[in-house]
């Protein structure tokens, strides 16, 4: 679950030159089941949008914070099609509840100049999702964080590779490995206990995952290159990989969720033009 100001895969934010961020908003689901996955992104105008300091509400779906509850997302979406998964669009329906274990304080700058920050607010957490149309219910181990910056993506990287998982010992592992446009890299390995203490490690070396059906080259940092692998493919497209990954860091097992994402290939104006097929925009 995403959710968007200014959406940075937005390709009609882009076209219109990234200036009202506000008239680019979207709640992204992704569901993952044994019945098959799901995906929503609509992008709707400022007419849809009804935000404050507790409150973001696009359209059908909202998320709502409360420091007794934590984070509330409901969401009443129409999902597209993924392909071999049907031919035809769905509703997607349901509620998630979710507590942090800690909320953390601390802000970091991914590139060198600041102009692209990120903040893991709860790098665990307890987590319900009740279904209603479209999957499973479930209850388990969530994560929140947030992103935001003054330019977009492709102008400040050419890729990187993220990935954050539980270890073995209780903690939290989260992953950056950033190659900027300016030139130089950035590298970023968090360990976060479950009270929200974070300890700054060395990140460990790149096993490279293979690349994607799409060619998105995809890199796993890991105590050893054999001990890095894909245990579930969930997202492969032109710049963008996500998967279920298994390895070891920093000497403990570690199951996590990774992600790849190539700049330069986003900045392509044909890839920019794929967009619409998997992210309608609604007028409003």
């Amino acid at each position: 679950m995403i959710a968007f100001v200014g959406s940075v895969f937005s390709p009609y934010y882009a076209w219109k030159g990234r200036r009202d961020p506000e008239d680019h908003v979207a709640i992204n689901v992704a569901l993952y089941s044994a019945t098959g996955p799901r995906w929503a992104m609509t992008e709707r105008g400022r007419a849809s949008l009804l935000r404050d300091a507790t409150t973001f509400r696009v359209g059908p779906s909202a998320l709502h914070w409360s420091d007794a509850e934590g984070l509330t997302i409901s969401f009443d979406e129409l999902s597209l099609p993924f392909p071999g998964a049907g031919a035809l669009p769905r509703r997607i329906a349901g509620t998630i509840r979710l507590k942090p274990d800690a909320v953390t304080g601390e802000v970091f700058d991914i590139d060198a100049a600041g102009r692209h920050r990120w903040w893991p607010i709860a790098p665990s957490a307890r987590i319900e999702m009740e279904v209603a149309r479209g999957g499973a219910s479930w209850a388990g181990h969530g994560y929140l964080d947030s992103n935001w910056g003054t330019e977009g993506l492709e102008a400040g990287f050419r890729r990187w590779d993220w990935a954050r998982g539980r270890l073995g010992d209780g903690r939290t592992a989260i992953l950056y490995d950033a190659t900027c446009r300016a030139g130089g890299r950035r590298e970023l390995a968090l360990s976060i206990g479950p009270d929200g203490t974070i300890d700054r490690r060395a990140l460990p070396a790149a096993a490279p995952l293979g690349r994607g059906l799409w060619g998105v080259e995809r890199f796993l940092h890991a105590d050893a290159p054999q001990e890095a692998r894909i245990a579930r493919s969930l997202e492969d497209g032109p710049f963008y990989t996500r998967a279920v990954v298994d390895s070891r860091v920093w000497g403990e097992p570690m199951r996590g969720l990774h992600e790849s994402f190539s700049g330069d290939r986003f900045a392509r104006n044909l890839v920019k033009l794929m967009l619409p097929f998997r992210m309608p925009r609604r007028a409003g």
